[in-house]
């Protein structure tokens, strides 16, 4: 079978099921907002039947404004919807007999929260010993555990604001990249917990947490520390190691990321830009010593850079290899023609709307990306696909919608023919 993967520039990679490495595996997803969505994506991108249990009206996340309006669309892609009520007992055995066939269940709820509906771990392990259940939490064991959490919060509370901002600034990351690493870090904590069942024959619980990622994820600059002996200073304050390792203003009020990160891109760095005087001062020959004269550098630098317009730097230093980046907008990467040409951005159609172009997973297959086998559901799409499979009748199904047991219009509509 082969799967189309369409690019934005109209050019099309085939991916044939054996590329699909997740595919046969079944997930079930308790999940809202970011955190817990973002780790399904990873399996329902990779192949895996990803079902998305939603509440009677659907998923709230899906109704944000704001910084919020975009959750629902990026992170629920190549997912099936069963919208239904949990807190009846018909809902919550429908979903008991789902949760008894996957091999996968994810939840980023409220600690005890699913407990006290029946699908807490131990719970579910009993019916489905085999089950990975997977927790995204705030926190994980401790004396925290029992804390509301938000990426804010775990960005703040874990040392990533204060490096981010400056001095006396704290200042959150510009994207959800801790609620989107804490999905990743629960992915591969089931990854693992899937390969030792092969072993043991038996699930386990996984849980990945904001806080802990945060705190992975300003390690270095707690090794920084262990190193050098001096805590790490804010990013917009810090000591660069490198000399030339910054944003430079060019032409027409455009900027450019230039860096210069080794003692070869020093050499080709100078010969490119006639800087001969340079070349030849052994002064300036190591790291280091151009790091303790960043200040004799850096002005003679932005005075030359000032002369370029932003495409005439840029062809520069890519003819020269050397590290350089303009400053983008998200917007402006829609249509990049890196990402049309390798897949990397995927045509979808918004839930009741328009069509958009979303990034696919950072990853490729044997050249192939990941790309879309379902448009993000709406509001119980699935849901009589998916009752059929666990033998309700047609009557049955247009009986629950008619007792809103389950919900979601394009189903009924289904349902009803």
């Amino acid at each position: 079978m082969i799967y189309q993967i369409q690019g934005r520039t109209n050019r099309t990679f085939s991916m044939t099921a054996g590329a699909k490495p997740l595919d046969g595996l079944k997930v079930v997803e308790f999940t809202h907002m970011v955190m817990g969505p973002a780790a399904g994506l990873i399996f329902s991108d990779l192949g895996a039947e990803v079902i998305k249990v939603e509440p009677i009206g659907g998923d709230k996340t899906r109704r944000l404004r704001g910084s919020g309006a975009g959750y629902f669309l990026m992170y629920n892609r190549n997912k099936k919807s069963l919208s239904i009520e949990l807190k009846s007992k018909e809902g919550a055995d429908i979903a008991l007999q789902l949760i008894d066939k996957a091999d996968i269940f994810i939840e980023n709820f409220r600690p005890g929260a699913l407990d006290k509906l029946g699908f807490g771990y131990d719970a579910l392990s009993k019916r489905n010993p085999r089950l990975i259940y997977c927790s995204e939490k705030g926190f994980l064991g401790g004396p925290y555990a029992h804390r509301t959490a938000l990426d804010e919060v775990a960005q703040m509370m874990g040392g990533l604001a204060y490096m981010t901002g400056p001095p006396g600034r704290p200042l959150r990351a510009g994207s959800s990249v801790i609620d989107i690493t804490g999905g990743m870090f629960g992915a591969i904590g089931v990854l693992a917990a899937l390969h030792e069942r092969e072993r043991t024959g038996k699930g386990q619980h996984v849980a990945a947490s904001l806080f802990e990622t945060t705190v992975f994820m300003v390690g270095q600059h707690i090794a920084q520390l262990a190193v050098t002996g001096a805590p790490a200073a804010p990013m917009p304050a810090r000591i660069s190691a490198w000399a030339v390792y910054d944003v430079f203003d060019v032409k027409d009020d455009e900027k450019v990321f230039v860096g210069v990160v080794s003692d070869t891109q020093w050499r080709i760095f100078c010969e490119a830009f006639g800087l001969d005087d340079w070349a030849g001062d052994q002064s300036l020959a190591s790291n280091n010593d151009r790091v303790a004269r960043r200040d004799d550098i850096l002005p003679r630098i932005r005075a030359l850079f000032s002369t370029f317009s932003k495409q005439e730097l840029m062809e520069k230093l890519e003819h020269s290899g050397l590290p350089f980046a303009p400053i983008a907008k998200p917007e402006d990467l829609i249509d990049d023609p890196h990402l049309a040409a390798s897949g990397g951005m995927i045509d979808m159609q918004i839930p009741d709307g328009d069509a958009a172009a979303l990034p696919a997973l950072p990853i490729s297959l044997d050249s192939a990306r990941p790309g879309k086998l379902l448009d993000p559901p709406t509001i119980g799409e699935h849901n009589s696909d998916i009752l059929a499979e666990l033998g309700f009748s047609a009557d049955e199904i247009a009986d629950m919608y008619a007792r809103r047991i389950i919900d979601g219009a394009a189903g009924a509509v289904k349902a009803a023919e």
